[in-house]
């Protein structure tokens, strides 16, 4: 069992290596489209990378979630096992859409984990990025 000042320093120690690891700059928040997010997660059961879809209009929301849900084939052939959340609820309770690939059986409190999960954080969000960049247009528009 890790104190909170422990986990802390594990969680900034993991982040600060897996910049040094892979130095470039993600998508992330830049995506021009302020209701739409790529995300990083890591915590001490499963470590997940998301396309959120974060709009308080529900009808916005939804806009997007169904345009991605068009390119559900194009997306599944690039990243196997994308799971397609069309009410996802975020740790601070706030509802979402969210696609996204988790790996399970990774904790940020083993070390020994790190490697095979920067590795999957990395790919997996390259992916992402070259389907956002390949069909950015239409998700826009």
């Amino acid at each position: 069992m890790f104190s909170k000042e422990e986990s802390k320093r594990l969680r900034h120690k993991f982040w600060i290596s897996f910049g040094k690891s892979f130095p470039r700059k993600w998508i992330l928040y830049n995506t021009g489209l302020k209701d739409i997010s790529f995300k990083f997660y890591f915590d001490t059961k499963k470590a997940r990378v998301s396309v959120d879809i974060e709009s308080s209009n529900e009808e916005t929301r939804k806009m997007y979630f169904n345009k991605f849900s068009s390119l559900k084939a194009i997306i599944s052939e690039k990243l196997p096992g994308v799971i397609f959340k069309e009410e996802f609820l975020l740790e601070n309770e706030k509802e979402v859409s969210s696609i996204y690939i988790e790996k399970k059986d990774v904790s940020i409190h083993n070390k020994s984990t790190w490697q095979e999960t920067m590795l999957f954080l990395k790919d997996t969000m390259i992916s992402f990025e070259e389907i956002w960049h390949q069909f950015e247009d239409y998700i826009k528009a």
